[in-house]
């Protein structure tokens, strides 16, 4: 049959990138507590285009993610796109891949245990020479205002905040271990499930630790700096946090980035 794709093009405009957006896909990805765990993306898959190129085949894009879609761990995304820069013909391959994360968690004194969810990104680029691998990660926590506890005389205003961490990495680690690092540095983490005492425990606990979106900021990236102890596995990282103003009409802000 007609192959319309690999006729030429006169034009003399090359494209950055042409694939496909927003396919909806079943996926396994790596799991610190059980090896693996099963979830949705949504993914975005392009290649260049040299000028003389018609069109890319947007069937071979959803066949390579299709082989890898069963062990999607961070060299796994990389190697997939590698397959589809060869299969395609092109000098880079671009994807991204946002799918929810769950994590089992337990209510800090009942012990009650639940399910949290924490909304994550895979993004890479690979070419001949190149790969570039990116996480984001984001982690809801609690912030108390440092600045309210120090006037007022019955308590503080405190809201939950938005921390966004992405990181570009360069050997294995367990994004649990950073989803904890983060709530660890905010005011305190958030639960699905809290009875009383639990309840009690998570306002004292915030109340004793308050925090400014800067203070996060720059507690997150004193902790990432220092993550894998000699390991250094992270050569850039951004970490953002916003917080949602219990007593504002608007939302705080603050970001920091650090290289090697």
């Amino acid at each position: 049959m007609l192959d319309i794709q690999s006729t030429p093009d006169t034009r003399e405009i090359p494209l950055k990138k042409a694939g496909v957006k927003n396919l909806r896909y079943p996926v396994s990805i790596m799991d610190k507590a059980s090896g693996s765990q099963s979830t949705t993306a949504t993914v975005d898959l392009f290649v260049n285009l040299p000028h003389d190129y018609k069109g890319t085949h947007m069937s071979r894009f959803v066949e390579a993610f299709h082989r890898h879609h069963e062990n999607l761990g961070m060299k796994q995304f990389l190697s997939m796109l590698e397959e589809i820069r060869v299969k395609l013909d092109a000098e880079r391959a671009f994807g991204s891949m946002s799918f929810p994360f769950f994590m089992r968690k337990k209510a800090p004194v009942s012990g009650a245990e639940s399910i949290m969810e924490y909304r994550c990104t895979y993004e890479g680029e690979v070419s001949a020479d190149l790969q570039k691998f990116f996480l984001k990660i984001k982690v809801p926590v609690t912030t108390v205002c440092p600045c309210s506890k120090a006037i007022s005389e019955y308590g503080a205003h405190n809201q939950r905040g938005m921390v966004t961490v992405t990181l570009q990495n360069t050997s294995l680690f367990w994004m649990e271990d950073v989803i904890e690092l983060v709530e660890q540095s905010a005011s305190c983490g958030l639960y699905s499930i809290l009875k009383r005492p639990d309840e009690k425990w998570v306002t004292e606990h915030a109340y004793d630790n308050p925090r400014f979106v800067e203070d996060v900021v720059r507690e997150v990236c004193v902790a990432l700096k220092a993550f894998g102890k000699c390991e250094k596995p992270f050569t850039w990282f951004c970490v953002e946090c916003e917080n949602y103003e219990s007593i504002h009409n608007h939302n705080a802000y603050a970001c920091a980035e650090y290289s090697l």
